[in-house]
């Protein structure tokens, strides 16, 4: 039986679909190109500390809901925020963020934590990439780790000594002495000892919890941008 030929209005009504798609792909492929390799440099000092505080209170909020799709947005959004990372290169460090504490999550020592280190070393030097500032990427990313390790050990620290290590890693960030960054330290120390402790509390935190969270959050990000913008 000879084949049925396609009729020649099909095949023109099928090709403008092809080329929009083609289009869109190369759109797309031009916007990651771009994005990703034209050098952006912003202030760090320069960012919105009530929208800082929102996003970093919804991630908290996802984490212990476990929303992990909608927390990677979030910390995606808090990167572009924060550091005024490009869309794509925003997605680059939340996933060099994400890997991090994966490492450190299944660690039980500090040998174990250590591992997380040259991933933090490597997200705090594509943030220098993007950032006018300079600051020591290393000593940057071990202050980050220490402080993670206070909170961590809290049979063995104190909440005052995760205000320290906080102050210590906005120092090495801003170039500042760490006395400056007191009450930003301890503010948001106190945001993650609420959240510690409602996180136990049987039914889990409550709407007024996460209020008091965003409310301490948002006077040490205000205390922040306060000092750093001086």
């Amino acid at each position: 039986m000879p084949t049925t030929p396609v009729p020649q209005a099909t095949t023109r009504y099928r090709q403008p679909g092809r080329w929009i798609w083609r289009g869109a792909l190369l759109a797309l492929l031009l916007w990651i190109l771009v994005d990703v390799f034209v050098p952006v440099q912003h202030s760090i000092r320069q960012f919105d500390p009530a929208e800082v505080a929102r996003l970093e209170t919804a991630m908290w909020r996802s984490y212990y809901d476990r929303r992990p799709v909608l927390l990677f947005g979030q910390l995606r959004g808090g990167l572009q925020q924060q550091f005024h990372a490009p869309f794509w290169r925003s997605v680059g460090l939340a996933i060099q963020a994400t890997r991090a504490a994966f490492v450190f999550k299944k660690g039980r020592s500090r040998a174990d934590y250590e591992q997380a280190l040259p991933i933090l070393i490597d997200y705090y030097e594509s943030i220098q990439n993007l950032s006018e500032d300079r600051f020591n990427v290393r000593k940057l990313a071990a202050s980050e780790l220490n402080w993670w390790i206070v909170h961590r050990q809290r049979d063995r620290y104190s909440y005052a000594d995760l205000a320290d290590a906080l102050a210590q890693t906005a120092a090495v960030q801003y170039n500042q002495p760490p006395a400056v960054f007191g009450r930003y330290a301890r503010q948001r120390a106190e945001a993650m000892r609420l959240c510690d402790e409602a996180g136990q509390q049987a039914g889990g935190a409550t709407e007024t919890d996460w209020q008091r969270i965003e409310q301490a959050l948002n006077q040490a990000w205000a205390s922040l941008y306060k000092e750093v913008r001086r």
